[in-house]
């Protein structure tokens, strides 16, 4: 069974950055896209960034710039480079895989002061 755990996630002041991160367990096959969501408050689910086994990325237009996507297939990881946080960014930070069908981690929440 696959299991996503996020980590990383705090209060952290704005201007200031960030890096999430994310073990995948229980696939003995690599996945085909990995990356991140995030929902604040009152909101609903929007993606941030995927990076695609083949090295695809795509960005949410308000992180483009300021966030980095990165995938280790060798250590089933995937990682958010988070920078120049704003407190718009603050959201609970979900980690995303799929093969076939999509897995979805627990949520670490990030928190950004202004």
């Amino acid at each position: 069974q696959v299991q996503l755990v996020e980590s990383g996630g705090r209060l952290v002041q704005a201007g200031g950055s960030l890096r999430l991160s994310c073990a995948a367990s229980g696939s003995n096959f690599a996945f085909n896209a990995m990356g991140w969501y995030r929902q604040a408050p009152g909101k609903q689910r929007e993606l941030v960034a995927i990076k695609t086994y083949g090295g695809t990325t795509t960005y949410a237009d308000s992180v483009k710039g300021r966030f980095t996507v990165s995938r280790d297939d060798a250590r089933d990881m995937v990682y958010l480079q988070m920078n120049s946080l704003k407190p718009e960014d603050t959201a609970t930070y979900y980690c995303y895989a799929q093969r076939i069908i999509e897995y979805w981690g627990q949520g670490t929440p990030v928190t950004v002061s202004s």
